[in-house]
């Protein structure tokens, strides 16, 4: 009998480059991979994760705060740009830049900052001008003003003009309609910033849905997350777009407990037994990220057999229903997301269950959940 760890992501840094191989053939000329690995590389280990996407082929990483920009030069990835998204305080801008890391800018009084905390620290930061173009978050969403901001950025020795972008608010939805209109507001804007600024300017905007859809959006540089780690940009199937999905996580039968009609596990009694059968008591719940509403829901594999989850799902433990006549027994793995046997259980069937997004599962796992690299 095999001795598991109460809860355990297992990481294949191989999917996660393939997967970059496989985004990147997608790519037009000229275009360039940027590998997205905010929230800690999407649940699953930013470190490692970003080493595997450099090694299939990203130039670039991308993440949201400035402390993942430090992480990462932690993590001696010293030498690679990374671009930083996100709004920063007055101290997460001194970290970010502490971290060498390039900047958003989309506001002159930002620039300025951006400017002036470069100077004391011996910099020349790299800045990308974000114009938004119906995403509705951070951006300009003026397009004279933006361009205003580009030649303020070009004209300010303290700074290097290093990007202009933007980011696409329904790239993954069937409906191309909106995604047409942000493509077609971005276009022109491009188009002068090239005239005025040359080659040298990086344009992005694709994410992974949109490098997946519409060459036209590629530019110079695509931002994919999701696909990087095999989840599918469209909440379907990640082998319908060739992606290898790059996480799964187990758990291990802990105790097997026989229950008589009319006997029920679990807070609240929402699963009473109908007829004998046996329980699985599996040491894992939602303080490890399996959500509370996928009780009485979600299958796990044990064996390469599905079993239905039993009750509702506690902090630390969940059930399933093993039958009246079990197979798995005490000290047996349990799958709850990746493949066991012939069959597998994917994030989007978790997010199907929760009426929401794939990646907001693997992002939840928690920290208590280690993660453990497989090539």
């Amino acid at each position: 009998m095999e001795a598991f760890q109460r809860a355990t992501a297992w990481v294949d840094i191989g999917a996660i480059a393939r997967n970059c191989e496989r985004l990147r053939s997608e790519l037009t000329p000229g275009s360039r991979l940027c590998a997205v690995v905010k929230a800690n590389g999407y649940g699953h280990g930013v470190g490692d994760c970003a080493r595997a996407a450099l090694e299939g082929g990203a130039e670039m990483l991308a993440v949201a705060a400035a402390s993942e920009a430090f992480e990462l030069r932690e993590a001696k990835l010293t030498q690679i740009p990374v671009l930083t998204m996100g709004a920063l305080t007055d101290p997460e801008l001194d970290v970010a830049l502490g971290a060498r890391s390039e900047i958003g800018v989309w506001r002159e009084d930002f620039l300025d900052d951006v400017a002036e905390r470069g100077a004391a620290f011996g910099i020349r930061p790299r800045v990308h001008v974000k114009y938004d173009s119906g995403m509705g978050r951070l951006g300009e969403k003026d397009a004279a003003a933006a361009e205003r901001l580009l030649e303020r950025a070009a004209a300010d020795e303290r700074v290097d003009l290093a990007g202009f972008w933007t980011h696409f608010a329904t790239a993954d939805e069937d409906d191309r309609g909106y995604f047409d209109e942000q493509l077609a507001r971005f276009a022109p804007l491009v188009e002068r910033a090239r005239a005025a600024y040359g080659p040298s300017l990086i344009v992005h905007a694709a994410n992974s849905a949109a490098t997946l859809r519409e060459p036209a959006s590629h530019f110079d540089m695509v931002r994919c997350g999701v696909a990087v780690y095999g989840l599918d940009p469209f909440g379907r199937d990640a082998a319908e777009q060739r992606l290898e999905p790059a996480l799964g996580l187990s758990s291990y039968v802990a105790e097997v407990k026989r229950f008589e009609p009319g006997e029920s596990a679990g807070y609240g009694r929402t699963w009473t037994a109908e007829q004998p059968t046996h329980l699985g008591i599996v040491p894992i719940g939602y303080g490890d990220g399996v959500r509370r509403a996928l009780g009485n829901k979600a299958e796990v594999l044990i064996g390469g057999r599905r079993y239905r989850s039993a009750g509702t799902i506690s902090m630390d433990n969940l059930t399933v229903d093993l039958g009246p006549e079990p197979v798995a027994e005490r000290g047996d793995e349990v799958v709850l997301l990746g493949r066991s046997g012939e069959d597998a259980v994917r994030a989007e069937e978790w997010a199907g269950l929760l009426e929401t997004i794939n990646y907001e599962v693997t992002c939840g796992i928690s920290p208590r959940v280690p993660r453990i690299v497989r090539k």
